[in-house]
Order: structure tokens, then sequence, then C-alpha cells
């Protein structure tokens, strides 16, 4: 990856200096860094650049290539550099940041202010392409400059360039905001405001079967559900500290009385105090509290994105409240189960992500307290036997983390799933358990939240299987089509009892064509067709047929026995 990273970052250059040559000086570049799909480039242009424009730019790129130009880096004083890019008030900007700028040239024909890495010449870009135009603020501050940026990607090879864009044609298939817009399973508005969504029927159909299967496998492993307000005092999130650290993220907080109230951007406090509810023993750790729970967060309306990034988040949300001598154990049955979840949905292709803390960020609590924290998560990841990286920096404001990053159908790649290990908020919210000794010692919190969020985790799922779900989940299990009007009552006859059977069943009454029936059932993904006829009705057995087109004949009862295996053991076909 670290290769690819070079050969995008050099052709970012070659696209730059191709636009510098096509536009002229009134194109000023701003910034342009490669990126684990390709490489984006950010420019200030007072015309209008549009896609159409890409076959002449892809052709200047070309020149470039061809001519095997070399990339060398050069060390330069802060001086020099602002004498360089005098005319280039971004490049100005970033100087102000840098002590030892460094620029790379392409030949003699361009430099720009850059750290690397890079290729050793343009000639060993051997694929690329242009995807896409967009605009984005100098720095990702809307209080900035909107700038244009182009969008491409390279590869060491044409076939691996082939494969990347046939995969983004499907993942545009996948899309899902178009297919859950289509499948009719939720509902974003103006009316109710950008990042708010709405579960319709269907989609709620799925949710509360995710749902169930989380409480039913949660209840086996020792788990105790809990319900918790949706807004408690400002002090709460002052004590937790994510008034200070994490405020960015939070709503305005709203006076009842005489106190300040916050919608609550996570269940942590809450949890906590229901720990602090009453005297506890060592007999009752680990003591697991549980909640599916809705929680708010400010997101960018920029990065808004369907159901991926919302501003409410229901959260498959749990705190594990432990000895020190047990954290490592207790730490290993959440991943344990975080795995079967994984396995059950039919995504088993993952690695880990050991997220430690970084001297640059703002954290809570003392060096001691995160040097146990950290080597307690390390002990536990490495008992765990499975690959993992360790990303410092990437830890949470309290605690060290490990993320689980999944990779679906078409290989990309989402964070999901989070297991932390956190000795702070325990400390902060002074929480106590008796010992066997009788002394008075403060347990260790596991924080947990396996699917990271309902919402996004529908949209994963939706794209993962391309709106084909699994029976187990899917809103219309079955669909019933009479091919005509004197089937009908045999047709709702058969619905009956496949509803008595808790199958989720829909008749299309509807006057239409059978073929018709057949188009817009499988358009609705459903998992099976009973087409319903003259023969069917006399030989009471049920002409089924499957997404993929196969069709057989069944009685109602072996239909019924089939189905609900399938649904039982949540088969992933």
């Amino acid at each position: 990856m670290k290769d690819l990273i070079a050969l995008r970052h050099s052709c970012e250059h070659v696209l730059t200096q191709a636009m510098i040559k096509l536009y002229g000086p009134k194109l000023i570049m701003a910034m342009g860094p490669a990126t684990d799909d390709g490489f984006y480039f950010d420019f200030d242009y007072p015309e209008k650049i549009s896609e159409a424009d890409f076959p002449k730019i892809e052709a200047e790129m070309k020149k470039i290539i061809a001519a095997d130009l070399p990339i060398v880096k050069k060390t330069i004083s802060l001086k020099q550099a602002k004498e360089i890019f005098k005319n280039n008030p971004y490049k100005q900007e970033w100087l102000e940041t840098i002590d030892k700028p460094t620029v790379y040239w392409t030949g003699n024909q361009f430099v720009d202010l850059c750290k690397g890495p890079h290729v050793k010449s343009t000639g060993q870009i051997k694929a690329f392409k242009l995807l896409s135009v967009a605009g984005a603020y100098w720095r990702g501050d809307e209080k900035n400059k909107m700038l244009t940026r182009i969008y491409g990607t390279a590869f060491y090879s044409q076939k691996d360039l082939d494969e990347y864009l046939h995969n983004l044609e499907e993942a545009k298939k996948r899309d899902h905001r178009t297919l859950g817009k289509k499948l009719g399973l939720f509902a974003l508005t103006n009316e109710v405001g950008p990042g708010l969504v709405m579960w319709t029927s269907k989609g709620a159909a799925i949710r509360r079967e995710i749902e169930k299967f989380i409480y039913e496998e949660q209840e086996k492993r020792g788990y105790q559900h809990v319900y918790t307000p949706h807004i408690g005092k400002k002090s709460l999130w002052q004590t937790s500290g994510h008034w200070d650290l994490y405020r960015d993220k939070m709503y305005s907080a709203m006076k009842i009385d005489q106190d300040e109230y916050l919608v609550k951007p996570m269940n942590c406090p809450f949890h906590m105090m229901i720990y602090k509810s009453q005297p506890r023993s060592y007999r009752e750790l680990p003591l697991r509290l549980a909640e599916i729970a809705t929680v708010y967060r400010y997101e960018k309306a920029g990065e808004l994105s369907g159901m991926l990034r919302v501003r409410y988040i229901t959260q498959d949300d749990a705190h594990i409240f432990c000895t020190e001598d047990q954290a490592v154990d207790e730490f290993i049955k959440v991943f344990d189960y975080t795995a079967f979840l994984l396995k059950t949905f039919g995504l088993n292709n993952y690695y880990l992500r050991l997220g430690l803390r970084s001297p640059k960020e703002k954290y809570l609590g003392s060096e001691i307290i995160w040097k146990s924290a950290q080597e307690k998560i390390t002990q536990a990841v490495k008992k765990i036997g499975a690959k993992f990286i360790t990303s410092e920096g990437d830890a949470a404001f309290y605690g060290p983390k490990l993320d689980i990053v999944i990779k679906d159908a078409l290989g990309r790649e989402w964070q999901c799933g989070t297991i932390q290990l956190d000795f702070m908020l325990p400390q902060r919210f002074n929480l106590e358990y008796i010992d066997f000794d009788g002394k008075i010692k403060r347990p260790v919190l596991i924080h947990r939240a396996p699917l990271g969020s309902l919402e996004r985790w529908l949209a994963i799922l939706i794209e993962h299987y391309a709106g084909n779900f699994p029976a187990w989940l899917n809103p219309i299990q079955a669909k019933i089509l009479p091919i005509g009007e004197k089937h009908l009552q045999y047709a709702k006859k058969i619905t009956s009892q496949l509803q008595d059977a808790k199958i989720r069943v829909e008749l299309d009454s509807r006057g239409e064509s059978i073929n018709a029936k057949i188009r817009d059932a499988q358009i609705e993904k459903v998992n099976y067709m009973v087409i319903l006829g003259d023969q069917e009705q006399q030989s009471k057995l049920l002409a089924v047929r499957n997404r993929q087109g196969k069709q057989t004949k069944l009685s109602l009862e072996k239909f019924i026995a089939q189905l609900r295996q399938e649904i039982d053991k949540k088969t992933i076909n």
C-alpha cells in the first residue's frame, strides 16, 4: 500500500502540472494528497471545470508520463520556499506551520511544496483515471473559501485499474441511498432535518430482527438490559470529560428549571450512574449493562451521507464493569461475541486496529493510568491471536480502543464495531466496589458497540448484499402472486397460513399480468415468489420461484418448513 500511495501522490503532481499547463497562472494550486482509494487535487480557479474537461486533462497528463521526468526531493530554507510560492496564498499559509520545507521537482518543469513520498519518475505511472469533480473548503473548514476538487486514482497495471473501475460502477448500483429508496427502507426529508433518518415499516422490520438477535445473544452472555433518558444534566458530561473534549459533536444546552440539560451524545454517564445507584461487591462483577439506545451528535452538513453519516445514532451499546484481573478475559469475550455477529451477517473479512494514545493529542487522566490501560488492552489483543495494526492517536480521549474494520463484498473497508478499555471514567465518577478482603476498589470499564450504529450497519448491509437480504432479515420473505381473479381467494388462504407461521408475506392482488407481478417482486428483491394458478389450486402444490429464477413445486407444509429453517438458521445464500 505504501508503494501505491507514492504512485498516486506522484500522479496527483502530474495532474497539477498538466492543469497549470492547460489553464495558466489563473489556476492556483492548493493541496493534493494521496488517499486509500486514489488522490485528489484542490485548486482555486475563477472558471468552472467539469468532467467534460477530463479527456484533455488526461491527454496532457499522458504527455508528462511519457516524458518519464525524474521526480526529485529537495530540502530548502523557509525563505526560499516563500520566494518560490510567493504568488500562492495557500502555500504561504502552509509554510507558516512548517520548519523545514521540502519540495519535489518534476524534471525542471514543475515544483510543489510536499513531504512525499513519490516514485522516481513519471514513467512509473502505468494506469490512471480522473473520476469526478466536487467542491471542497480550503483545509476542510466551511469558514474558508470553496475550492474545486478533482478526484482520481492510479495503479501499477491497467488490470488493477479496470477492476477498481468495475467495482466503482458496482458500488454505484449498490448505493444504499438509491436502493434504500427503491426498497422503501428509510426516508430523509428537509422538513424533518438533514441527517435525521426515519425508518419506514420495511426498514423497521429489518431493525427489529437485528435488535431481537442482539437481545437474545446478549442475554445468553449475561448482559442486563437497561433504558436511560434521551436528555440529562449538563454536569454529567462535564464529569465525564465530554463537555471539554467532545463539545464540537454535542448540541447546545437547554434550560429546564434552574439547570442546563443536554441531549445525550452517548450513554456512558447514565450507565455510570446505574452502577453507582447502589453499593457493589466483587461478587457482582463483571456487571454487563446493555442498551440499544439513540444518541445525538452533530455532523457537518457536508459530511452527512444517507444512513452512513447521520445526526441521530442508534447504538448496540454496553458497558462492562469488572475487576482489573477480569479485564483481559472480558475484553476477549466481547471480541468473540463481535466475531460471532459478523459471521452471522456474512461479513467474515475484517482486520483489527488498535488505537493508542498520541503525545500530540489531548486526553483525560495521567500517564500512569494510560500506561496501565494500554498494557491491558495490548495483552488482550495479543491473546485474541488475530492480526492487528497499531494506530497511534486513534485512542478515545478516555482510553485505548480496538476497532474492527470490515471488508464488504466489493472489498471496501468500513470501521464499525469498537471495544474500549477505560480506567478513567470509573475514577471521574468515583465508582467503587467492596473486594473480597473488605477493601474499597475501583472497577475497570469496557465500552463496546459491536455493530457501531444500526443506521450505519443497515447502510453497509444494503450495499454488501446489494439489497438481496437473506430471508431472516428481508422485510418481505415471500410474495403471493395469484395469476387471475379466480385464484385470489386461494391466495388469501395461503397468505394467512404463511402469516400464522410467522413469515413476512405480502399478497399482490392487483389486476396485473403474472409477468408484471414477477417483475415487480424481483425489483422488491423478495426471497420467494409463490405463483398460484389453476394447476396449483387443484394439486395443492405451490409454484415457488426464488430470486435467481429457479422454480420448484412444493406442498405448503414443505415450503413453510424449508423457509422457516432458512430463517431460523439465519442462512446467507
